[in-house]
């Protein structure tokens, strides 16, 4: 997925997005062994790569089928407190995280946090004694200081990558028009104010890594980097990221159940186009590979007629009756397939990944 970003100076320069999208999985990563005494910048790369995260989703395109998203993020705390940006998690179906090991762990995760409007994620994954990262201070970054970026451009295999160089500015501001934004900012434009510029390469991929002082302490979030100007990226200071990360410590949002459906309700109109034995539910557009409905055995096509002895006809019914059940629970699914009686099936819930993505 590419974007443009247009910084509010008389001359445009165009931008991509630090996302990337890609159809394959994420290759296996490895660590390089390097000399004692080497300079400060591998010391760097040694101390803060084992907290460097891959974040793949699957992403529901619109008009029907899936993309797979592939972001960056880094973790802040040893069980599994993950930072990213949101526009690398927004229209999530699924959320998993690679760790940078010389064999990657593959954890689901889940958003316990964020403040789209300002394009910042925290996510939980299920794990313990993780390497982390020390957060420092944005706010003493001097114009020339050395930084380092990592993140997984261009879903390249074999790991993350490191660049270098230094902040060439300290209070950018720009729009970065993201189409998948919805209602967390206006137009469908993001606006970062007060970001840093840095002429270390920040690549599609590298959204949501952490730029990095010669300490080895995140100073930014990688968010946006230049497609038709060279030495031109943008992190978000690590000091407005601060409250949304302890927020969501102290009070993660709750897991919330949910089927990876995409629905609408049945009309006389629709029935009668696919021949259907009902004139009411939800006709099932797509699913998500992998998810409760998929792997219960549900298809493109089906009608939902109830969830757990409930009767739904609306997106929004299927949504208040998830709210009330839990992950993990099992549920009666009753449904329609074409012009057959209607069936029912045994789902295993899942745990939405995001609060306002697919029931």
């Amino acid at each position: 997925m590419r974007r443009l970003v247009l910084p509010l100076i008389a001359v445009s320069v165009a931008l991509s997005a630090c996302t990337f999208s890609t159809g394959g999985a994420t290759g296996a990563t490895r660590n390089v062994q390097v000399p004692t005494g080497s300079e400060s910048v591998v010391g760097v790369v040694q101390k803060v790569l084992p907290a460097v995260v891959n974040v793949t989703t699957d992403q529901f395109r619109q008009g029907g089928g899936q993309d797979q998203g592939v972001g960056t993020g880094f973790i802040v705390r040893s069980d599994g407190v993950i930072v990213t940006n949101c526009h690398v998690i927004e229209r999530a179906s699924k959320i998993t995280v690679f760790t940078s090991d010389a064999s990657p762990r593959e954890l689901p995760a889940r958003v316990i946090g964020a403040d789209c409007e300002h394009d910042l994620a925290v996510l939980k994954v299920d794990a313990k004694n993780l390497p982390t990262v020390t957060l420092g201070d944005s706010g003493s970054l001097q114009l020339g200081e050395t930084v380092v970026a990592f993140g997984y451009a261009l879903a390249l295999d074999g790991g993350p990558s490191v660049t270098t160089g230094i902040v060439s500015s300290l209070n950018r501001t720009i729009e970065a028009p993201d189409p998948g934004c919805g209602d967390s900012c206006e137009n469908f434009t993001r606006t970062y104010s007060n970001v840093i510029q840095t002429d270390a390469a920040i690549n599609p991929g590298n959204s949501g890594g952490p730029l990095v002082n010669l300490r080895g302490e995140v100073v930014g979030i990688n968010t946006a980097g230049t497609t038709s100007a060279e030495n031109i990226g943008f992190a978000i200071p690590i000091d407005a990221a601060r409250s949304t990360i302890t927020a969501a410590e102290k009070d993660p949002l709750a897991p919330t159940a949910y089927l990876g459906v995409v629905t609408q309700p049945v009309t006389p109109a629709l029935a009668l186009q696919f021949d259907l034995s009902v004139d009411a539910g939800l006709y099932v557009i797509d699913l998500s590979a992998g998810a409760p409905a998929d792997e219960a055995g549900l298809r493109q096509g089906d009608v939902i007629i109830s969830v757990a002895d409930q009767t739904v006809s609306t997106p929004e019914e299927l949504g208040k009756v998830l709210e009330g059940l839990d992950p993990e629970q099992k549920v009666a699914v009753g449904y329609v397939r074409g012009s057959a009686p209607s069936r029912s099936v045994e789902v295993t819930l899942g745990t939405r990944p995001l609060p306002t993505t697919l029931p």
